[in-house]
């Protein structure tokens, strides 16, 4: 019964798509008539793409700068770890709200706008954050202006992030949409990888804040790069206006209005286990992200090192998503889920393992260990936001809502792993192995869901019958 509910859904929502009523009226007609679609692609969508790259790369940075630098700070400011754990997990906090909020931004006042406001408080956030090393300030007040500029941060990381499954979608047809999702998904692992590596590597912490805020200053012209959409629509999906947050909302729930998009059961159903999965996934990343040196160098590891190996989590696996995401759009067009159910168990036995391999002398293991992990999650990224696209037909307003719940759980697997740090009588000293055990036993059963996810793709299925009667249709010379 339920595929026979889906099928008829689907027919309805390719009706809805030929009706001419759908087709905007300001867009170009062929000389058949208003009812022929027309779709063209663009060059300078690759500029575009640049723009959303570095700006998302670069506004991913604060969030993990402080975790391999963590012990430096707490002699050098006077901070508790715990405080400086806050730097990182303050970003989260702000991250819920202001990613709930780009998508009516966005449908209020413009793609484009919106990146303008990310790169202003990206900027902001820099300087603030620098402004807190003066050596003439008392220690709240150095932690106060550290504190705000996360917080300032913590507005223009979404911008970048949750628009990117938009802005592949406006700019890229079916055989690099994809690929354009997966570039501008992994820029914020690139970012975090890179936030790992350079902050260990300016040796005195006040001057790695500098740098910081050096690089966030230079990016921001490439924000000139980005345009709101093309004059011609490469895709159906690309031509029609992003539907509200509230409309998927109220889809979600099985109550839309006329004129939303609504969703089978089935589509209900798998995007809450799509979403449970992403959450926890990107939050285990997340959390070892800003947890890296606190987890390693109680069993003897350099800062360095824990640095290195927190980029060679993330690095692995944007090597692997940049070989992979073309295969999605051109081979594996219709197995993303199938994709996701091959891999994503693998992450979940990778999290396990952590529990009795994070010990001393051991660093190989632990290294191979993060690459499995990086590349069987940063190559789920853009394949999960993909994924929420095609259930939804929202690709703002799921994106939105898919980066809010690894979010949330990013602030849970922090403020755990803190709860559970050994004391300093425990052997190692201030150890976090519970916390590895709480790691592990969450994401094994939780990735499990994978094999009941379906993963039906709608929104594509759909493009391709309206780009074949765009074919069809199509004037002879």
């Amino acid at each position: 019964m339920a595929d026979t509910s889906d099928s008829l859904e689907l027919k309805s929502l390719k009706s809805s798509a030929l009706d001419v009523d759908h087709i905007p009226l300001d867009r170009p007609a062929t000389p058949q008539g208003p009812q022929t679609p027309t779709y063209k692609l663009y060059k300078r969508r690759f500029l575009g793409l640049v723009g959303m790259v570095v700006l998302s790369m670069v506004s991913a940075m604060p969030w993990p700068w402080f975790g391999p630098i963590a012990n430096n700070i707490v002699t050098e400011f006077g901070f508790t770890l715990d405080e400086v754990n806050w730097l990182g997990n303050a970003v989260a906090c702000v991250y819920l709200p202001a990613a709930l909020l780009i998508p009516p931004f966005v449908s209020r006042y413009g793609f484009r706008r919106c990146c303008d406001v990310g790169a202003v408080f990206l900027i902001l956030s820099g300087w603030i954050r620098f402004a807190g090393t003066s050596r003439s300030l008392r220690r709240s007040e150095a932690y106060a202006l550290l504190m705000l500029g996360q917080l300032i941060s913590a507005i223009s990381q979404p911008v970048f992030q949750v628009l990117g499954p938009k802005y592949s979608e406006a700019w890229f047809d079916l055989n690099g949409r994809t690929t354009a999702t997966m570039v501008i998904a992994i820029a914020n692992p690139i970012g975090g990888a890179l936030g790992q590596l350079i902050s260990p590597l300016v040796v005195d912490t006040r001057n790695s804040i500098l740098v910081l805020g050096i690089i966030s200053t230079a990016v921001i012209p490439f924000v000139f790069l980005i345009r709101t959409a093309p004059p011609t629509p490469p895709t159906y999906s690309g031509s029609q206006e992003s539907p509200s947050l509230s409309s998927l909302l109220r889809a979600m729930v099985g109550r839309p209005k006329a004129g939303d998009s609504p969703m089978s059961l089935r589509e209900r159903a798998d995007f809450v286990i799509l979403n449970l999965i992403f959450g926890v996934l990107v939050a285990a990343v997340n959390g070892f992200t800003v947890l890296s040196a606190q987890i390693l160098q109680p069993m003897g590891y350099s800062a360095d090192v824990s640095g290195f190996m927190g980029a060679c989590l993330l690095l692995s696996g944007i090597i692997a998503a940049v070989i992979t995401a073309p295969l999605f759009d051109r081979v594996l067009t219709y197995h993303l889920a199938k994709t996701a159910k091959a891999l994503v168990p693998v992450v979940g036995c990778a999290w396990l393992s952590l529990i009795w391999l994070v010990r001393p002398n051991f660093t190989g293991a632990l290294f191979a260990m993060m690459a499995v992990i990086g590349v069987c999650s940063v190559t789920m990224l853009p394949v999960a936001l993909e994924l929420g696209c095609e259930m939804t037909r929202n690709a703002d307003g799921s994106s939105a809502i898919l980066w809010f719940t690894a979010n949330l759980w990013s602030i849970i697997f922090v403020l755990v792993g803190n709860a559970l740090r050994a004391g300093p009588a425990a052997n190692p000293p201030l150890n976090m192995h519970r916390a590895l055990i709480f790691n592990g036993s969450l994401v094994l059963p939780v990735t499990s869901l994978i094999f009941l996810l379906r993963g039906k793709q709608v929104r594509k299925e759909l493009d391709e019958e309206m780009q074949h009667r765009a074919q069809v249709e199509e004037p002879k010379p």
